[in-house]
């Protein structure tokens, strides 16, 4: 075993490297549940010695494998997860999503941008899987009584949820982890980025309008039941309704006020998520939680401490140095468009998780001002590159396999033919406000 670990430390950055490349393979191809990919990985990587298993009697090891686990997300998404399932036990989103309906009269036009609108919002405060899943029963109703493909909608909600997503820290898992590493608050990412998503959703509607315009009709009979739907019901429990309501008004609130509380956001969702469980039977919630994700995160923050541990991600950013010349216009450009276009083809969360270690040793090497756009760029580049494709995100899959189940297939050529355009115009987009915003008066 001696013999073993001398080997693997004298080849520690090309071992670390092959595992992560290794459980990157797994996990595009999804022959193997992600989770099991991460922690098998993870397990090899302790095993073999590249993070250091044992915790110590004095001081905790530096390359300890459990200093690589990014707790401020795990406990960010476990809360939040708990605070929105909770919340929409009420009924609050829904009746929220009629309402907005019920406000459009039927028009399929109004309902398209009424559907992109909710959607995006509420994803910038949901995860985007929760979002979709929300509104989708909603989706097929409207469809039916317009008598009208549902797909032009359900395109909508795919990529409006990702744009939606970017806006805010705790809007996509990308911005949790970045957020956690470069210490940016949520009004960071409220100041940045939420100008940029709403002028890219905008002119994704606009385009979505266009594209759609022929299959976006219906008669006055079929809109006039939209118009009138019922949703007298749609809230099950007025009590729950308040109490997670204004758990969920007090938590963002807390989110935004981190400046002056210094209260990290994880432990404002933490003490959310702690109230509402009083009133509930908590193995039911706890069940709620996507386990898989969490888990997920804890063997790839795992795998990459590994790679950090050995000095890889070190030299990944000095690479990137010499490859612009430690041009930051040219680095700044680099990582949003490898960004977008490599997070349209493989998950964006171990891409980001990969990119953030490399980003911090670049602000390490370089300041935290050369660092500061890139932080950004990764955000945009990774949240909006899963638009590119039917798999290039979590909610894309949700709806694309739900639309499937009720006859209205869509096909990864058909998604690719839109997705595809959007994500090249929000990238351009992206890029255009990234140089005026931080890179115009750079030498």
């Amino acid at each position: 075993m001696e013999a073993l670990h001398a080997l693997v430390a004298q080849n520690a950055v090309m071992i670390s490297g092959i595992i992560l490349l290794i459980a990157y393979i797994f996990i595009a191809t999804e022959k193997i549940s992600k989770v099991t990919v991460a922690l098998v990985g993870a397990s090899i990587t302790i095993l073999l010695g590249l993070v250091t298993a044992s915790r110590g009697q004095e001081s905790i090891p530096v390359h300890y494998f459990a200093n690589f686990i990014d707790f401020n997300v795990i406990f960010l998404l476990i809360s939040m997860m708990i605070i929105v399932h909770i919340s929409s036990q009420s009924g609050m989103f829904n009746w929220v999503a009629n309402e907005l309906l019920r406000f459009t009269k039927g028009h399929p036009i109004k309902i398209l941008i009424a559907l992109a609108i909710f959607t995006a919002v509420a994803s910038a405060f949901l995860d985007n899987v929760t979002t979709v899943i929300l509104i989708m029963p909603v989706t097929f109703v409207i469809a039916k009584e317009l008598e009208i493909d549902p797909i032009p909608y359900l395109m909508t909600e795919i990529l409006a949820s990702n744009i939606g997503g970017t806006a805010t820290l705790i809007g996509d898992p990308p911005n949790i982890i970045i957020g956690s590493k470069a210490g940016l608050s949520f009004m960071d990412f409220v100041n940045e980025l939420t100008g940029i998503v709403a002028i890219i959703l905008a002119v994704t509607v606009a385009i979505l309008i266009f594209v759609f315009k022929s299959k976006l009709k219906a008669t006055p009979e079929n809109m006039n039941k939209v118009a009138n739907l019922d949703n007298s019901h749609t809230i099950t429990d007025k009590n729950l309704l308040l109490r997670s309501g204004l758990t969920l008004l007090v938590v963002i609130v807390g989110f935004m006020l981190h400046d002056v509380t210094h209260i990290e956001t994880y432990l404002m969702a933490m003490m959310g998520a702690s109230f509402l469980l009083i009133f509930e039977k908590p193995k039911g919630i706890l069940e709620s939680v996507e386990w898989n994700t969490i888990f997920f995160f804890v063997g790839l923050f795992i795998i990459i401490g590994g790679l950090e541990a050995s000095g890889g991600i070190k030299l990944m950013a000095q690479w990137l140095l010499d490859v612009t010349n430690g041009s930051e216009k040219a680095t700044a450009m680099i990582i949003l468009w490898g960004s977008g276009i490599l997070s349209g083809i493989i998950d964006n969360i171990p891409y980001t998780a990969t990119m953030t270690p490399m980003i911090y040793q670049i602000q390490v090497t370089q300041g935290v001002a050369y660092a500061h756009p890139l932080w950004w760029c990764l955000a945009l580049g990774a949240c909006l590159g899963g638009n590119a494709t039917i798999i290039g995100a979590a909610a894309n899959v949700i709806v694309s396999e739900t639309a499937a189940s009720k006859g209205h297939k869509i096909t990864f050529m058909r998604y690719l033919k839109y997705g595809l355009s959007i994500m090249f115009i929000s990238l351009v987009l992206s890029s255009i406000y990234i140089y005026f915003r931080f890179l115009s008066n750079v030498a």
